[in-house]
C-alpha cells in the first residue's frame, strides 16, 4: 500500500457555535439520532462497535482496512500542517474521506446535502439526489473543459454517514462516481472504515484529527487521479503531492 501526502492552501472556515459541553462529553450513543441499526450492522463503524484495532491502517480519527492495490493520499493544510482529508485511490477511481464532530441528538447529512447543492449551483453545476446503498446520496456535475477545448462535466458522488456524535463524508470520483460496478470495491472499503470520535468536547462540524501513519517513508509520486470536489467547510486541494509508503 502507498501513502501520499498532499498540501492544502486555504485555512478552514470557523466552525458552528459549540454544542453544550454535556452533550459533547457524553459517550452514550443509544439516544442519538445517528444510532442507525443498519450502519451498526454493515458499517462504517464507531470504534465502540469493533473488538480490536489490529489489522487497520491507523490514521488517527479513521482506521482504514488495507487492500491490494489501494493507495492512500493524506491531504495537509499548508497554513497549519494538519492532515485534513484522506483519499483512497483504487483501480482508477478515488474516494475522499473527511470525518467531523456532530451533535449528540441530530445528524448533519440532511443539512450538508443542501449546502453542497448550493455550492455546486453557484459554480454552474447541477446536483441530483439518488437512493443508494448508503441511503440518500448526491450526484454532482461541475462544468469542466475537455482537452480538445469543448465544455464537459466532472462528476462526483457524495455519501454521508451520521454516526454517534460524528459525521463521515465520502466523495467518489472517476468511474466510481458514475458506475456502481466500478464503485463496488471502494464502497466495500468505505463500509469497513472505523471512526474514532474521542471523548473531548468539540464544536459540531470540527474536523476530527487525522495523522500520518507510523513508519511511513517517502516514495516518488505515482500520478494518482485528482478531483476537486466542492468542499463542506473544508480547504481546497493543493497542486503538490508527495507520495509516502
Amino acid at each position: 500500500m502507498v501513502f501520499g501526502l498532499g498540501r492544502k492552501s486555504k485555512k478552514e472556515q470557523p466552525a458552528d457555535p459549540d454544542e453544550s459541553q454535556a452533550s459533547a462529553e457524553s459517550t452514550d450513543s443509544a439516544d442519538t439520532a445517528s444510532a442507525d441499526p443498519g450502519r451498526r450492522v454493515s458499517g462504517p463503524f464507531d470504534v465502540s462497535e469493533v473488538s480490536s484495532r489490529e489489522g487497520y491502517v491507523d490514521l488517527g480519527a479513521l482506521l482504514i482496512s488495507p487492500s491490494e492495490g489501494l493507495q492512500l493520499r493524506l491531504e495537509v493544510e499548508e497554513a497549519t500542517q494538519r492532515v485534513v482529508a484522506v483519499t483512497m485511490d483504487l483501480n482508477g477511481s478515488s474516494l475522499q474521506l473527511q470525518a467531523f464532530a456532530a451533535p449528540k441528538t441530530e445528524g448533519l447529512w440532511d443539512e450538508i446535502r443542501e449546502q453542497i447543492g448550493q455550492s455546486v449551483g453557484s459554480q454552474g453545476g447541477q446536483v441530483e439526489e439518488v437512493q443508494g446503498g448508503f441511503g440518500t446520496e448526491l450526484i454532482a456535475k461541475l462544468p469542466a473543459g475537455a482537452q480538445d477545448g469543448s465544455q464537459g462535466y466532472r462528476v462526483a458522488r457524495f455519501i454521508g454517514i451520521d454516526g454517534p456524535r460524528w459525521f463521515l463524508r465520502g466523495v467518489l470520483g472517476g468511474a466510481a462516481a458514475m458506475e456502481r460496478e466500478a464503485a463496488a470495491p471502494l464502497e466495500s472499503l468505505f463500509r469497513k472504515i472505523v471512526v474514532i470520535r474521542g471523548d473531548s468536547p468539540m464544536p459540531p462540524r470540527d474536523l476530527l484529527q487525522l495523522r500520518l501513519p507510523k513508519d511511513a517513508s517517502v516514495t516518488p509520486p505515482p500520478g494518482a487521479p485528482e478531483f476537486n470536489a466542492p468542499e463542506f467547510k473544508g480547504p481546497e486541494r493543493g497542486p503538490e503531492t508527495t507520495q509516502i509508503g
